[in-house]
């Protein structure tokens, strides 16, 4: 579509640049999104159901509701990607599509940096529970939601301009959230090594169920394909655009749902099937040094019959758990 077409048809307009996974088709797009569906349906299921079961039992982890509310997340763009693939011209099924693919991943980056700070609060407790540390944790969040913002704002901002200078602030301000978002990935890898690396703490604490080589192992495997699919995405930002006749390997229809979606269901799998909910939980509560270790429960007016009964819950799970 030319310029004078798109200003005889009116906003939103549609894109005159080649962008990964293309326009969806009927044929292969609806098929390959039903199974993702489908897939993320199960993980949905699994991690509601381990949310409700740990919640009857007084054993709050709200990671599982995250990871819920990640798959369904996902679903909805999936349904989106469908619906698209039927309407090709609905540029605002287009805009909606695109904004809850980059969007939907956000949780699964925060669940992960939550993990690998409970490690560090763990290891190293002086440092993990430090102010200016938990300050900068709250404004890396802050920064999360920014990101998001500035990103949707771009996207829709883009598709309703044909300003040049708009369109290049829109593109650099999408440059710079999907540059922040890399960098938000690899820190779980560098609190990581923070908790091992640094000499012993004397008041090194333990949580969970299993060992915390496990732990760590999971966080690191967790970030490694957070950081492969944030790494993709800024590298095809990052690339100059090209015409929609003449797209790269990197704008066909398989980079796209590799990089996404099988990359995130990779994710689901280590982080579900490796029972994060008995790993990384924590006594409810949990503020300050010693807090990890404690038998507080909920909060530390909790009646001794409470905790006895708590106690005899961690055993048998960590009986059931093997490691």
């Amino acid at each position: 579509m030319s310029q004078a077409q798109q200003h005889r048809s009116g906003p939103p307009y549609a894109p005159t640049t080649a962008a990964v996974g293309g326009l969806p088709s009927v044929i292969p797009d609806v098929p390959i999104s039903a199974v993702f569906i489908a897939l993320y349906m199960v993980f949905a299921a699994t991690n509601m159901t381990i949310f409700q079961i740990n919640n009857r039992r007084g054993h709050k982890f709200l990671p599982s509701g995250a990871l819920f509310g990640f798959c369904m997340a996902r679903i909805a763009t999936l349904t989106l990607r469908i619906a698209w693939a039927n309407r090709q011209t609905n540029i605002r099924l287009a805009i909606a599509a695109n904004i809850l693919v980059n969007a939907g991943i956000l949780i699964a980056y925060v669940v992960n940096l939550i993990f690998a700070q409970r490690i560090l609060r763990a290891k190293q407790p002086s440092l993990g529970w430090h102010i200016a540390l938990r300050t900068t944790f709250k404004l890396l969040y802050v920064g999360i939601a920014c990101a998001l913002i500035m990103v949707i704002t771009a996207v829709v901002l883009s598709m309703y301009s044909l300003d040049p200078y708009t369109l290049r602030a829109c593109r650099a301000v999408q440059l710079t959230s999907s540059t922040y978002l890399l960098v938000f990935t690899t820190l779980p890898v560098f609190l990581t090594a923070a908790a091992y690396l640094l000499p012993r703490s004397p008041i090194e604490e333990t949580f969970g169920y299993g060992k915390m080589k496990t732990k760590a192992a999971i966080v690191l495997a967790t970030a490694c394909l957070c950081i492969l699919t944030s790494g993709f995405k800024i590298g095809t930002a990052f690339a100059p655009p090209r015409a929609l006749n003449n797209p790269a390997w990197y704008h066909g229809k398989a980079p796209f749902y590799i990089f996404n979606f099988t990359v995130e269901i990779l994710i689901l799998c280590v982080l579900t099937l490796s029972r994060v909910d008995k790993r990384f939980y924590i006594p409810d509560g949990s503020s300050q040094p010693g807090h990890y270790s404690s038998d507080r429960i909920g909060s530390s007016s909790g009646s001794v019959g409470d905790i006895t009964a708590e106690k005899e819950r961690r055993r048998e799970d960590i009986i059931s758990d093997g490691v």
